[in-house]
């Protein structure tokens, strides 16, 4: 496979994915809104001037205004340390200059209609940019902004209606303190989805650092019990041949032999830990790689119908670094959705399947570890193959059961 996956990239689809939506839902409303007395000869040049202008500056401030709020993501995994740093729930601060003209912009367009008595859409425009600077507050102080939206769009059409000696005073009231609130629950519940999409997609990041962190401090426990005992050991008999020498030599090299006895135990100890956070066996890798692409977001298949325990251990091994490097195609090499992988036993071999989908080409004849494993296998009387088929990608390997130290290494 060929290609460069890319952590994040779906987060990076959909975060353009709700600003579109954002964005062109407050766009298109608030131009279909004005066009009624912008392209209209009838109404005064003045205001259709103010209008046009005004239009313009909103929305090109509302573009960057949400460009800010869905910050961008980084292709290399650093979002997760970028949002566990707004765990506090701070939003970024907003670009003071065009949230004031936004918010200039929309009190001239929601004026205009309401100075012309028309009650019912010219809350739309102070109803978007409310929301929008809803998007970058608390949400105790966001709630505050739209309760107060909600109540001044009722004052206001209400007021305006009592001085014009209308006759449709609720209508006037209502209907305005509707239109806000129904703009800031779309727009925000918009917002809520990208935040919540956000904050998963931190989580698998930090889930995946913690899984290989967990790693190393039982690989670092493992190797402190063993060296700690050995080494205290040999310290304290390494002190007290040192008493002994002069007095009793004897004494002195039995305890030194017993010191030599302790340090090659300590190093063969040492080297069974290594080998064992080193070696690698089929159902470990299996389980290693479930975690690790569910982690990247990959959804993935599992399927046995083999004993593995029938395998001998050199097999195990073998199969379990055909499951690495498949594992490992399909992080670095691809963009895959979904995976799959399958073991089983027939006709006295068993047989390992991993296939993923999002393969952008064919494997590479250089530099990919699948043909020095092909090599290992059929020494050990397997195979291992693979194909590339439109986008999907499968690899296959298959050893059998009696195989037996065709590789220890």
């Amino acid at each position: 496979m060929s290609g460069a996956h890319e952590p994040g990239a779906g987060l990076r689809t959909f975060r353009r994915y709700t600003w579109w939506s954002l964005l062109a839902t407050i766009d298109l409303t608030l131009f279909f809104f004005v066009r009624d007395w912008v392209v209209n000869p009838g109404v005064a040049g003045w205001v259709r001037l103010f209008s046009g202008v005004a239009l313009a500056v909103l929305l090109v401030a509302a573009g960057v205004l949400l460009h800010r709020r869905l910050p961008r993501t980084p292709p290399d995994g650093r979002q997760a340390g970028r949002q566990a740093g707004r765990q506090a729930g701070s939003p970024p601060a907003p670009p003071v200059a065009w949230l004031v003209a936004g918010g200039v912009s929309a009190a001239v367009l929601g004026a205009i209609p309401l100075g012309l008595r028309d009650y019912e859409m010219w809350s739309l425009p102070p109803a978007a940019m409310v929301s929008i600077g809803a998007m970058f507050l608390t949400p105790p102080a966001r709630r505050t902004l739209i309760a107060a939206g909600i109540v001044g769009a009722a004052v206001l059409g209400g007021g305006v209606n009592l001085l014009a000696g209308d006759e449709r005073l609720l209508f006037a009231a209502t209907f305005p303190a509707a239109m806000v609130a129904c703009v800031a629950w779309i727009a925000l519940g918009t917002l809520w989805a990208w935040d919540v999409a956000e904050r998963l997609d931190a989580a698998r990041h930090l889930a995946a650092e913690l899984a290989v962190k967990d790693e190393r401090l039982r690989f670092a426990a493992d190797l402190h019990d063993i060296q700690g005992h050995h080494l205290q050991v040999i310290a304290l008999k390494s002190e007290l041949a040192a008493r002994l020498v002069s007095a009793d030599p004897e004494r002195a090299a039995a305890e030194m032999r017993q010191v030599r006895e302790l340090s090659a135990d300590a190093l063969r100890d040492t080297r069974a830990v290594v080998q064992g956070y080193r070696r690698t066996t089929l159902d470990r890798e299996i389980g290693n790689a479930a975690k690790v692409l569910d982690a990247a977001g990959i959804d993935t298949t599992l399927e046995g119908e083999a004993d593995m325990d029938a395998l001998p251990e050199p097999g195990r091994h073998l199969l379990g670094l055909v499951m690495r490097e498949a594992t490992t195609n399909v992080l670095r090499h691809s963009r895959a959705r979904h995976a799959h992988v399958r073991y089983l036993s027939e006709d006295g071999r068993i047989t390992l399947r991993i296939g993923n989908d999002g393969a952008a080409a064919a494997v590479s004849s250089e530099g990919t570890g699948l043909r020095g494993l092909a090599e290992r296998l059929e020494q050990a009387g397997g195979t291992l193959e693979w194909r590339h088929d439109g986008g999907r990608f499968e690899v296959a390997a298959s050893l059998p059961l009696l195989v037996a130290g065709a590789d220890e290494r």
